[in-house]
């Protein structure tokens, strides 16, 4: 089984900054992607930021420009730098990844519980 344990997140001012990170433990063999998603309430829940094993990134349309994402492979973890925060991106963060087991070597999804991240003065 594989775990995933974010941290970072919180209430921030408009125009301040946040840092997410999101671990994995457990039977993992290789991480493919990592990715951050979140919701809002009421809204359907959209990807925030990707990146791949070899480093390429993605981006959601609103946060260009202002978010980063960045992987640690040998610790697992993959981080989201967040500056010039807006109210509009108060919501719940959740992070993902592809994970290859060690036991079974099948590949699959797993998600974080979820930070709050909350803009607003």
């Amino acid at each position: 089984q594989v775990q995933l344990v974010e941290s970072g997140g919180g209430l921030v001012q408009p125009g301040g900054s946040l840092r997410l990170s999101c671990a994995a433990s457990g039977s993992i063999f290789t991480i493919n992607s990592m990715g951050w998603y979140r919701q809002a309430p009421g809204k359907e829940r959209e990807l925030v930021a990707g990146i791949t094993v070899g480093g390429r990134t993605n981006y959601g349309d609103s946060v260009k420009g202002r978010f980063t994402i960045s992987r640690d492979s040998a610790k697992n973890t993959v981080y989201l730098q967040m500056n010039s925060l807006k109210p509009e991106d108060t919501a719940v963060y959740c992070c993902n990844m592809v994970v290859r087991s060690s036991s079974s070597r099948l590949q699959k999804d797993y998600w974080g519980q979820g930070t709050q991240v909350t803009v607003s003065s």
